[in-house]
């Protein structure tokens, strides 16, 4: 019996969503187009890049843009081998739960890696509705559940009949998701650790919940192929010496909330800036999790580049709005270069099918902002 369960560090998690419940502005039930960044066409590969000398040293932010926004997937429409038993560890603690009906899919998390892992295995079709965080074109005209930014509206979901809800405890409120078991649909929580190993785990407990373990498994080698090869692309355009690697930071921002977080180790930003070939200082300075930003830990930390959602950075009115409202952001070495990037709120930190284009995105942005 394939057992899933709620994330391990609980209190990032609760941090998270406590974060992104308060910042959202989504309208309940609205249908608003998600946001998506733009399809720039074929581009060279990375090792073919004429990438900065010293990458330390580049002034100016720059935006980190999908080559392709939307979701491949390893199958067509497979076939659930259902009913199946889960254990799903939710708040109650642990639960059998039964599927036995996959053709009303409501994928909810807090950034629409589910989701996007559920059209990734090819059981797009099935989808009824979407979080706000879900952001690629083919889910572009389902109707939002979440309102608030990240609150579930119940009404929203019960209308829309879906025979399973698929979620990882990340948004809420909880009482709205119990609501929704107690009125009798399936609700299977999930369990993948934000960071680089997230998009595998992640497609083999989607698959085993929905009754298409085979395609999980494909989707799994694929992911772990296509992550494998950008983490080698970035390795071979990053500087050698580490001494000359880039200093990063994870900054999460929503200035019409005051919302100022630095995300540290078990964020899934740490393995982020990792694999993006630069060191995590806010590991460094032992920050761990997602933390009020304080002006001393962000001096101490005095990251070369500044990693930030681009929602976010509009909510503060950009570099300039972010560095008047934050004098000790200015006063790093990224403030004084104005050394931003940033990218789409729903694709950064996602951890879905799609973290090999973001990882290789973010690249050309550290290492290549004139491409």
């Amino acid at each position: 019996m394939p057992r899933l369960a709620l994330r391990s560090h609980a209190l990032a998690l609760v941090t998270a969503s406590a974060l992104l419940l308060t910042a959202g502005c989504a309208a309940p039930g609205s249908s608003a187009q998600p946001e998506q960044t733009a399809v720039t066409g074929p581009r060279a590969p990375l090792g073919e890049l004429d990438v900065l000398e010293n990458p330390r040293e580049w002034v100016g932010a720059s935006t980190a843009i999908l080559e392709n926004t939307t979701i491949d997937p390893v199958a067509d429409n497979p076939s659930p081998a259902l009913p199946v038993d889960i254990t799903s560890r939710d708040l109650d603690g642990d639960r059998t739960v039964t599927v036995t009906d996959a053709s009303r899919i409501l994928p909810m998390d807090i950034s629409g890696s589910i989701a996007a892992t559920v059209f990734a295995l090819g059981l797009g079709d099935n989808v009824v509705g979407r979080d706000i965080s879900t952001t690629f074109p083919e889910a572009a005209d389902l109707p939002v559940v979440t309102s608030g930014g990240h609150s579930i509206n119940s009404e929203s979901v019960l209308a829309l009949r879906p025979s399973i809800v698929i979620t990882d405890g990340t948004i809420g409120p909880t009482d709205v998701v119990l609501q929704l078991r107690e009125a009798g649909i399936t609700v299977v929580y999930v369990d993948a650790e934000a960071g680089l190993g997230a998009p595998a785990e992640l497609a083999r407990q989607v698959s085993q919940a929905l009754g298409v373990e085979a395609a999980g498994e494909l989707l799994v080698d694929r992911l772990d192929a296509e992550i494998a090869a950008v983490l080698a692309d970035i390795e071979s355009i990053r500087p050698e010496n580490p001494a000359d690697r880039v200093r990063m930071l994870f900054l999460y921002l929503r200035g019409s909330s005051g919302i100022y977080y630095l995300f540290g180790e078990e964020s899934g930003a740490d393995e982020l800036i990792e694999g993006l070939g630069g060191i995590d200082v806010a590991g460094e300075i032992g920050w761990a999790g997602m933390r009020p930003m304080t002006d001393e830990a962000l001096i101490a930390a005095d990251p070369d580049l500044i990693l930030v959602m681009t929602g976010g950075l509009e909510s503060v009115g950009g570099v300039s709005g972010l560095l008047a409202s934050k004098p000790a952001i200015a006063l790093t070495r990224a403030g004084q270069n104005e050394r931003f990037v940033d990218m789409a709120d729903g694709e950064i930190l996602s951890f879905g099918p799609r973290t090999a284009a973001v990882l290789d995105a973010l690249a050309r942005a550290v290492y290549a902002p004139e491409s």
